[in-house]
């Protein structure tokens, strides 16, 4: 099924955590569905679903011609897609099944998990692509607007470094985040074992970072030997939890309850800070916790895909863009807010 993809703070984490907890289901309705089956079985043996017929099915895994030289190789873009034989019948025979459902006026069904869905290009999911594709820009964009405001327009200390002492946790932050934005496009562009592992982990690897992050920055730990202590033990089981799911086995139940342990720890130590602190911004830091709560009531009414292109989880992607926006304004606040009260304590 969709999987989830989530920059984890408030909404981040509301994000990631959903990422995590929507599994794969390897069996839906639709696939049990014996003409659906049957469609396929055929499809494989001929290579034709009605009047289309599909290259790839005159191919064998490697590539090479079944029946024509041996020199007759699938085009490399599209063994590098994975589309195959296979993919190509159950997509087809579920747009065929889909259609005739429809004009017996029933609504439709999930298929191996996942909505029937209409490709574009060859993209799987491609308002899903786009709007994580806008989410990666939004987190280059904060990222990259507050670098310029640390280094160009808020005051250095005489060794060129900042005065704000999360400067470098945020960076770092921002790179897990563009890069699980980046990798939750390339899921939804093709679902395969690698892409999903891939987007697995860099969600788990973001969620575990903001929950380093939120302890570090809402108990206000400066001191680096208090935040190696804080940081060690949850990198060590991050980084286990990870090589778990990718070497070993990809548990979803076990995924599942990493996830919500560490989304619902970090926005308990969020909404709390956020409750008693004076910081001028905190209706930001509400705002996205809040707001992403509310967004998150898309992935809990799941619906299937309008014309085949937008989902719940599509435009749950689509409400995360401006969650963003503010998420990076609230820490732009935050570096001014705590180099203000450096400066006038040196002064």
């Amino acid at each position: 099924m969709a999987r989830l993809h989530w920059t984890l703070f408030p909404y981040s984490s509301l994000l990631l955590l959903f990422l995590c907890l929507l599994p794969l289901l390897h069996a839906s309705a639709g696939d049990s569905d014996p003409i659906y089956r049957a469609c396929v079985d055929q499809c494989e043996k001929t290579g034709c679903v009605g009047k289309n017929c599909f290259q790839h099915c005159k191919f064998s895994s490697d590539g090479k011609s079944i029946d024509g030289p041996w020199y007759l190789q699938e085009p490399l873009y599209l063994r590098w897609k994975q589309w195959d034989c296979r993919s190509d019948c159950r997509y087809n025979c579920m747009l065929a099944r889909e259609e005739d459902r429809e004009q017996l006026g029933h609504k439709p069904i999930k298929y191996h998990g996942k909505w029937p869905f209409r490709r574009v290009y060859g993209i799987q999911e491609p308002v899903a692509v786009a709007l994580s594709a806008l989410n990666l820009s939004m987190q280059f964009h904060g990222w990259l607007s507050f670098f310029i405001l640390l280094y160009y327009k808020l005051p250095l200390r005489p060794d060129k470094r900042t005065y704000y002492e999360y400067t470098g946790l945020w960076h770092i932050y921002g790179i897990f985040s563009m890069n699980s934005w980046f990798w939750s496009a390339v899921f939804h562009s093709r679902d395969v074992e690698l892409t999903e592992k891939l987007d697995y982990s860099s969600a788990v690897a973001l969620l575990g970072f903001s929950l380093i992050l939120s302890i570090l920055r809402a108990f206000n730990v400066r001191d680096e030997a208090a935040r190696v202590m804080v940081a060690a033990p949850l990198i060590a089981f991050v980084t286990t939890h990870i090589l778990y799911l990718n070497f070993y086995k990809l548990d979803y139940g076990l995924n599942m309850k990493v996830c919500v342990a560490m989304g619902v720890v970090q926005l308990l130590v969020w909404a709390i800070w956020a409750g008693i602190t004076c910081h001028p911004s905190r209706w930001k830091l509400w705002f996205v916790v809040v707001g992403g709560g509310l967004a998150m009531l898309l992935e809990i009414y799941d619906f299937p895909p309008y014309e085949g292109f937008v989902d719940a989880h599509a435009l749950w992607h689509a409400t995360t863009i401006p969650l963003s926006y503010f998420w990076w304004s609230f820490i732009r606040d935050d570096a001014e807010f705590r180099t203000s009260i450096l400066l006038k304590k040196t002064k």
